[in-house]
């Protein structure tokens, strides 16, 4: 069997995949120079052709008659996943949208390696489903199946946070008590772990793990929530029509602010039924951009702008949210503050279950050293805030946020495999 292993992070938004080629462990680049990628695939209508990462949210962006598929990993252990969806006319599985796309990111990782790489670790959360054992050992076999159908020969699976946890600990001497939250696309996922450079090369470390927590709360959510408060208002949400002062039905705004669910909307009965309302709309000049986000399919577009926005209020107070795509000129101004309160059940249900991992692994609050942050969603600002006022006393650490989950499950493919 070759030494030769990686570690694959499938995430909801971006994945990125690390190869541990004896003791020389890195990431490899996985869409031009970059070494991680959008979880995004465009497929052209002419010739179905697929694109991926941000090549293919460009190509859809730039208007590109075809499909575009976000969230894939939300699908898995789901009813979804079997059912599978309608691709330019044709009907294809899951499991074949997620193989193609990380056959993409393997054919890459197989070329830094020189040969076919046959071990692999792949990342998982702690719930791909909230409440269901049942469908999360369902997605993690999915995800094996799709994993042997792509070449590798020997699959195992590891923890997304403890992954991360691992990709830190080459750089603590000492043995620090570590919390990692890890908040991606999709999931928020909690560890408690023992930590230190001198337990790097353990092949068991179950007694280091402490305890383990997740919820099915991630940036995607945040994304909803900024949109329905702050995006979907522009568009007639929560806006009346007819003689009796109804509120508009708010359906097809919340299914407009999920990636998994635009798609579903651009039917003909949703579109004449919209029209419809139009007539007695009390708001006809935002109800009737509705109609148009409908007619015209640029769902992907106002979501993409809310991801925008989102971005923006990392750095800045308030963003101007431009709306070209629906009308030249039209902006909507969108402040922190707004987005801060629109996050904030989320943010308590995250909160929550980090206190949660404490209970769990029978530690207080300030026998926690070190508190890593990882994923995406813990650029907020007010996720930073929330963490270092639930743990005053950690040191807290945010290097390589989108990478370290890759990076750590290599580590712990070379453990495994190595």
């Amino acid at each position: 069997m070759s030494n030769i292993s990686c570690g694959i992070d499938f995430g909801t938004s971006n994945s990125s995949i690390a190869v541990a080629n004896r003791g020389n462990i890195h990431l490899v680049a996985v869409e031009g120079t970059s070494i991680t990628i959008p979880s995004a695939m465009f497929f052209l209508r002419k010739g179905n052709v697929a694109f991926y990462g941000r090549e293919a949210v460009n190509k859809f962006l730039t208007r590109n008659p075809g499909r575009l598929m976000r969230s894939l990993k939300r699908v898995l252990g789901t009813p979804i996943m079997r059912q599978g969806t309608m691709v330019n006319g044709e009907l294809m599985k899951f499991d074949q949208i997620i193989a193609a796309f990380l056959q993409n990111i393997k054919e890459k990782a197989d070329a830094d390696a020189g040969q076919q790489i046959e071990n692999v670790v792949m990342g998982r959360p702690v719930h791909f489903v909230d409440n269901d054992p049942a469908a999360n050992d369902r997605a993690q076999a999915e995800l094996r199946s799709i994993a042997t159908q792509l070449g590798f020969k020997n699959i195992d699976f590891q923890f997304e946070p403890i992954a991360a946890a691992f990709a830190h600990e080459v750089n603590i001497s000492g043995e620090k008590l570590a919390l990692v939250a890890d908040l991606g696309g999709g999931t928020s996922d909690f560890t408690v772990i023992r930590l230190s450079n001198r337990y790097i090369n353990k092949h068991d470390r179950s007694g280091d793990i402490l305890a383990n927590t997740g919820i099915r709360v991630g940036g995607n959510d945040f994304d909803k929530d900024l949109s329905l408060a702050a995006i979907m208002p522009e568009l007639g949400y929560k806006s009346t029509y007819g003689t009796k002062n109804l509120e508009v039905p708010l359906r097809h705004y919340y299914d407009l602010s999920e990636w998994s669910k635009v798609n579903f909307l651009y039917t003909t009965k949703i579109i004449s039924q919209t029209r419809q309302l139009l007539y007695e709309s009390h708001d006809k000049p935002r109800f009737k951009r509705l109609l148009q986000v409908l007619e015209q399919e640029t769902g992907h577009a106002l979501l993409a702008v809310t991801e925008e926005t989102k971005i923006a209020l990392t750095a800045d107070t308030s963003y101007n949210t431009p709306f070209d795509f629906i009308e030249e000129g039209l902006t909507a101004r969108v402040t922190r503050k707004q987005f801060d309160t629109a996050i904030s059940m989320q943010l308590q249900k995250i909160s929550a279950a980090a206190l949660q991992c404490l209970t769990d692994a029978g530690v207080d609050r300030n026998d926690i050293d070190l508190v890593i942050l990882t994923g995406g969603t813990t650029e907020v600002p007010s996720v930073q805030a929330e963490f270092a006022a639930l743990f005053p006393n950690a040191a807290l650490a945010d290097e390589n946020k989108l990478s370290s989950v890759g990076l750590g499950l290599a580590y712990d493919s070379q453990n495994k495999f190595g």
